[in-house]
């Protein structure tokens, strides 16, 4: 039988959609920056960050962080650094940002010098000059709390600090439609807890409709991103279908950028956070292991815990289920 124009137009649009996604069932497939189906990448307005300063990779994170007594503090990224440590790394704050930059990238520098050694972060997404201390900001992941280590040469002891990268990011979650939970707000500086930044104006989220552009709805004002209308836009842009295609396939998942300016202590540099937004027919067909990832980084971050040691807490997992 000959298809009619209408349905020959649907089967285009449906094998162009499936082209759009991945199918991963174990998700988070991504480590760094994205590549590959579904993803963007950077463009020149946010650099893709460099390759590691120098050839010493960055260790496991330590079980028992000393100070200068060999007191031990358990390795506990969230408690204060012991001041009796002088090698502990200071940034002059528990939180730096990122400014506006037309020529060369933002660097931000310690203020201590604690002599020659070596400097880690954890987890990934700091550019850090392992040998200088110094942090790119212009490439490193914001919105995020680190914890940022030193090594005395000749020494094995991690003097230990922590530092907040302010930016914005968004809860690790399921989204059911059917109990009206169809939208995904931002939270900022690595706090849940703090007040909408963005609530008095002066923010711009996608601004440069790199989002869109995937079909993902994301409020320009408040970053508030829309997950009914991403998966199904209304009206006439409907018949298209949404971020996953005319017939979204359970199970799919696909990378975004959304770049963002804050109407913070940033001065509305331009700031990018890669999110990833899954899709499953119903909650029973997400697997254990994927769901028991996405609770355990929300519990970690609600009880004040927001750093991620042994994976990579990036892009936040946004999961959109029709039903139960």
């Amino acid at each position: 039988m000959k298809a009619t124009p209408l349905i020959a137009f649907i089967l285009v649009i449906t094998v162009y959609s499936c082209e759009k996604v991945v199918i991963d069932p174990g998700l988070r497939p991504l480590s760094g920056s994205p590549t590959g189906p579904g993803s963007t990448t950077m463009t020149d307005t946010v650099k893709t960050p460099p390759p590691t300063q120098d050839s010493v990779p960055t260790p496991p994170y330590p079980q028992h962080t000393v100070d200068s007594n060999k007191n031990a503090n358990n390795g506990n990224p969230n408690s204060a650094p012991s001041s009796s440590c002088p090698l502990t790394p200071i940034y002059g704050d528990t939180i730096i940002f990122t400014q506006p930059t037309s020529g060369p990238d933002y660097i931000f520098n310690p203020v201590n010098n604690p002599g020659a050694g070596k400097y880690f972060s954890w987890p990934v997404g700091m550019s850090l000059n392992q040998n200088t201390g110094a942090i790119d900001l212009t490439t490193s992941q914001t919105g995020m709390k680190y914890a940022i280590g030193f090594v005395k040469a000749g020494t094995t002891d991690t003097c230990m600090s922590t530092l907040i990268i302010g930016g914005a990011s968004y809860y690790d979650s399921v989204y059911v439609l059917a109990d009206n939970d169809s939208t995904a707000s931002p939270y900022f500086e690595a706090n849940p807890y703090l007040p909408n930044i963005c609530a008095g104006g002066g923010c711009t989220f996608d601004v440069n409709g790199a989002a869109a552009a995937q079909k993902v709805i994301v409020n320009k004002v408040t970053g508030v991103i829309d997950l009914q209308h991403t998966l199904q836009p209304s009206g006439l842009a409907g018949l298209l279908g949404g971020a996953f295609g005319l017939l979204p396939q359970s199970g799919s998942s696909i990378v975004v950028p959304i770049y963002y300016k804050l109407n913070d202590a940033s001065n509305n540099a331009m700031e990018m956070i890669y999110v990833q937004i899954a899709y499953y027919d119903s909650e029973s067909q997400i697997s254990s292991g994927v769901l028991g990832g996405v609770l355990n980084t929300l519990n970690s971050l609600l009880s004040g815990n927001p750093i991620v040691t042994g994976t990579n807490p990036r892009p936040p997992l946004l999961i959109i289920v029709r039903r139960h």
